[in-house]
């Protein structure tokens, strides 16, 4: 863990040495903001929903960005040979990166704390039902963290690794709308793909019911399995596939 820690904070010194982490941030922030205000001066009413409701499809977009350079650019410069050679294990190396990235996904979050302050200013919204809904999204995002570092993994290109991961992380939130679903069963009735897919394979309703302050295990879990499975896939794809 002490050398996991460490390729941490090696990583999160070389993304804030760039002013494309900065860039990313704000533009997440300013975005995920703009579009809660919008609805929070149509409704009037002191909850966050709008925003949990903005976050699955911002995440599927902006986490891809954030992941994509995390192995790609270590392949392409061939830096990733020197850091696999050194004695603290693939195994360590991802998951140090995975770390880092789940410090840099916090930040992001951190970036509604003005909302947050704004609703208890106004009155006395609902605290549990807030909280639920950040680390329901917390859950949602490391999933996907993990999701793009192992597509960049797979590549050297840092675009390949983006559009290859932010086409995976929309199928784990499209298909957990109704008109989606909708349209796949009725394309396969006696398959129910849409029902399946909503069922056992999107983050949506999961993100949903914790933003509604209904805390359910499932979401913890299926981010726990499948951000292990994903970091450990991507430790030993990097092992198997040393230049």
């Amino acid at each position: 863990m002490s050398a996991a820690l460490g390729i941490a904070r090696r990583e999160l010194g070389a993304t804030f040495d760039s002013a494309v982490a900065y860039v990313q941030i704000a533009g997440f922030g300013l975005l995920a903001n703009a579009l809660f205000l919008n609805e929070f001066f149509l409704a009037q009413r002191l909850e966050l929903d709008a925003y949990f409701d903005a976050l699955p499809l911002l995440f599927a977009v902006f986490l891809p960005a954030l992941a994509m350079r995390t192995w790609a650019e270590e392949r392409k410069h061939r830096t990733v040979e020197l850091l696999l050679t050194l004695p603290i294990g693939t195994t360590s190396a991802v998951l140090g990166k995975y770390l880092a990235q789940l410090v840099l996904l916090g930040v992001l979050l951190a970036t509604a704390l003005p909302l947050v302050a704004m609703l208890f200013a106004l009155g006395e919204p609902d605290a549990a039902r807030i909280a639920t809904g950040f680390a329901g999204a917390f859950c949602a995002g490391a999933l996907m963290l993990a999701l793009g570092g192992l597509c960049s993994a797979l590549t050297k290109d840092q675009v390949v690794a983006f559009v290859l991961a932010t086409v995976v992380c929309l199928l784990l939130v499209l298909t957990g709308r109704e008109e989606v679903v909708g349209v796949l069963d009725g394309l396969a009735p006696d398959l129910a793909a849409g029902s399946f897919l909503y069922e056992r394979v999107s983050i949506l309703p999961h993100m949903e019911r914790w933003a509604r302050g209904r805390v359910a295990l499932d979401l913890v879990a299926y981010a726990a399995l499948g951000s292990a499975v994903l970091v450990w896939g991507t430790a030993r794809f990097l092992d198997a596939n040393r230049d």
